[in-house]
């Protein structure tokens, strides 16, 4: 039997004869679906028929896919009591596959009982959708170590003058060929799209002109914003497919951990309608009030047997209707928190990961909510990656040049097995920034956050970004102050290309992106968020196409082992060797030297045997200096962050600029370099 005619999730189930609806509510005494006619009048309502098990459930014969309805509940009102039943509110399906408008926050929808009238006009409506068959999935592209190009899809695109202005914005554009062939350039193993599901404004936002451009505030789990795919699920499947051809996984960004209903304050749209006990974690002992783990004013109730089985199915959705390589999942601890806190082997993170569908995806973990004892940081199980906050800021205060930083960098380098240790592989997920906070264009032109225009007097974001100015705050005309900023993106963009792990990129890092300083532009739905593709600089772009080209190459630089400093049984080097600017061990009194800024890489390649080795040069100090490399080979430079020349001089030593990153490969047979000094360079 199939799934639609088994009926065996819930939502709208299309079948030949009609829709079958079914919802889950362990508190509601009655529960309807209202149907709407192309006019947005209501046009019929149907009440469901209690189940044995809490669920409510109703076959309408005559509909079709394409039918347009919400539903309604009702039992006793005593928020006080956790209890929001009220009939007039029209509630959002939790198995929604599409929506019919987005979101729109009115003051009307958060109206106590009897005080707001239908607010029927003021919803989208849940779509019916006729699902094809599923498909067994394919392998996820994706394999740690590559890269991720984090990519928020409205931003994208917006302003993408190759992409016709009608698919600007959505889904679809990422499939067009202007948009894969940057990805390929790039090198890109994975795109993780920020959320795609719809979501509605904060309450606080209309006020100000301002709306949500991140999409963190979701509704329900399964329907896609109608603003980022106006062609229902069929579009994302079918952009998946185009990426996948190209040889780009897709993975989704989810949010599990909170609903846009927010506070008691905040509007009725759906689980807080249908069933708030059992939706929301609420105070032990203190039903009405709502616990905050995600600072967003509510917290799902994630070991609840039906909330469990709710996201289970959502995750299933994406990977067998629309082919996606997995997942990342935002503010991950609310994943496995009950009232006494937060578990690694929570029902749902063990269901995740044993289930027939979803283990072998990618999962992704943001390790870190505002909940007592949030940060978990190295605190999940494998398979899951996990995003390293500490590789971006002991990386960032490494070229900001704050003191005794060598030693930081190095664990970072080699994997931060003080984090992910106990096993051969790390699960880090290195990045120098993301959607929340500082671009990396900002993060060496701000040594302060400007969040000004999102409407706090920039009390919002993070104080500390361990940023940097170059001496000059903001825009400069100063070509000196210009160059540095340069040169420094230019570093930390070698560093995370140099980095054992998984890696991250936001899109338009590569080519220089700027939010004017704002850390927090989650509400700039506009040209601050939105990418400038006609002003990017390409000489960065083409720099970070030379480095995944670089990464891809050497198995030193692409694996997940942790570097450890030992040989193996078979090799005549050790994994890695850690080196002053001398071409000598790194002494303990050289790692405990807090004004050290240089060091080097030195790395065995196990694709190349006992015939060469990879170097890689820091010079974090903004003085130039001399870099000896051990014999007895000679070594051929392979690519510099500096755009001026990496000079050579007599007995293996090599001029190396402050603020750089230098790459060299160890040969037997000395190769001249090329005219740029810059081997990989003279391919272009």
């Amino acid at each position: 039997m199939t799934e639609q005619a088994g009926w065996t999730r819930h939502g709208a189930i299309v079948t030949e004869n009609g829709i079958r609806f079914s919802v889950s509510s362990l508190t509601a005494e009655r529960v309807w679906v209202s149907l709407f006619g192309a006019d947005d009048r209501e046009t019929g309502r149907i009440e469901l028929e209690r189940g044995e098990d809490g669920s409510f459930a109703a076959f309408v014969p005559g509909l079709a896919a394409g039918a347009r309805y919400g539903l309604r509940a009702d039992g006793e009102y005593d928020p006080a009591r956790g209890l929001w039943f009220d009939p007039a509110k029209l509630l959002m399906d939790p198995y929604a596959l599409a929506i019919d408008r987005p979101y729109r926050y009115d003051a009307r929808l958060a109206a106590r009982r009897g005080e707001g009238g239908d607010t029927a006009p003021l919803m989208p409506k849940a779509v019916a959708v006729a699902l094809p068959p599923p498909e067994a999935p394919s392998a996820p592209l994706f394999q740690s170590g590559g890269l991720i190009y984090e990519v928020p899809v409205r931003a994208f695109t917006m302003r993408h003058p190759q992409v016709p202005e009608a698919l600007r914005g959505t889904i679809g554009a990422l499939a067009h060929p202007a948009v894969l062939e940057h990805l390929i350039r790039l090198d890109v193993d994975a795109v993780e799209l920020m959320p795609v599901t719809a979501w509605i404004d904060e309450r606080h936002l209309p006020p100000l002109g301002l709306s949500n451009a991140w999409g963190y505030n979701p509704v329900s789990f399964m329907a896609l914003d109608p603003r980022l795919a106006p062609g229902g699920p069929a579009e994302l499947r079918e952009t998946v497919a185009a990426l996948r051809k190209a040889g780009i996984g897709t993975i989704l960004d989810l949010v599990f951990n909170h609903t846009g209903e927010s506070d008691t304050l905040g509007p009725t749209l759906s689980l807080r309608g249908l069933d708030n006990p059992t939706y929301y974690r609420h105070v032990p002992g203190d039903p009405g009030r709502l616990v905050n783990d995600t600072g967003c004013g509510n917290t799902i109730r994630t070991d609840h047997p039906v909330v469990i089985r709710l996201i289970l199915d959502a995750l299933r959705h994406f990977v067998l209707r629309t082919g996606v390589d997995g997942f990342r999942f935002d503010l991950a601890p609310v994943l496995g928190r009950n009232d006494a806190g937060f578990s690694a082997d929570a029902p749902l993170l063990e269901a995740v990961r044993s289930d027939p569908v979803l283990r072998g995806r990618v999962l992704i973990a943001e390790p870190w909510d505002v909940g007592d004892h949030g940060y978990r940081l190295g605190g999940f199980r494998e398979p899951f990656l996990e995003w390293n906050d500490r590789y971006r800021d002991d990386v960032r205060r490494f070229w900001r040049g704050d003191r005794g930083m060598v030693g930081p960098l190095a664990t970072r380098l080699a994997g931060s097995s003080d984090i992910f240790g106990g096993a051969e592989a790390t699960r880090t997920l290195n990045f120098l920034a993301a959607h929340d906070g500082m671009t990396l264009a900002d993060l060496v032109s701000y040594a302060d956050k400007h969040n000004e225009a999102n409407g706090e007097d920039n009390r919002d974001g993070h104080n500390e970004n361990f940023s940097w100015n170059n001496g000059v705050e903001g825009n400069s005309d100063d070509r000196k102050i210009v160059a540095g900023r340069r040169q420094d993106v230019r570093a930390l963009l070698a560093t995370l290309f140099a980095s054992r792990g998984s890696i991250m990129l936001t899109a338009g890092d590569e080519f220089g992106r700027s939010q004017g300083g704002n850390n927090n532009a989650y509400a700039q739905d506009n040209a601050v968020t939105w990418l400038d593709w006609q002003g990017r600089d390409k000489a960065l772009e083409t720099f970070v196409s030379l480095l995944a080209s670089l990464r891809r190459t050497n198995s030193a630089l692409f694996a997940t082992s942790f570097l450890k400093g030992e040989a193996s049984d078979d090799a005549a080097w050790p994994d890695v060797e850690w080196l002053d600017e001398a071409g000598r061990p790194l002494t303990e009194t050289g790692w405990n030297d807090p004004d050290r800024h240089r060091l080097t890489m030195l790395l065995a390649d196990p694709a190349a045997g006992d015939a060469a080795r990879l170097a890689v040069i820091f010079n974090g100090d903004r003085r130039t200096a001399v870099f000896g490399l051990p014999g007895p080979a000679g070594w051929q430079l392979l690519l510099s962050s500096c755009e001026t020349e990496i000079r050579p001089l007599e007995n293996g030593r090599w001029l190396v600029p402050g603020r750089a990153v230098v790459f060299m490969k160890q040969a037997f047979a000395e190769a001249e370099p090329g005219p740029t000094g810059n081997k990989l360079d003279d391919r272009n």
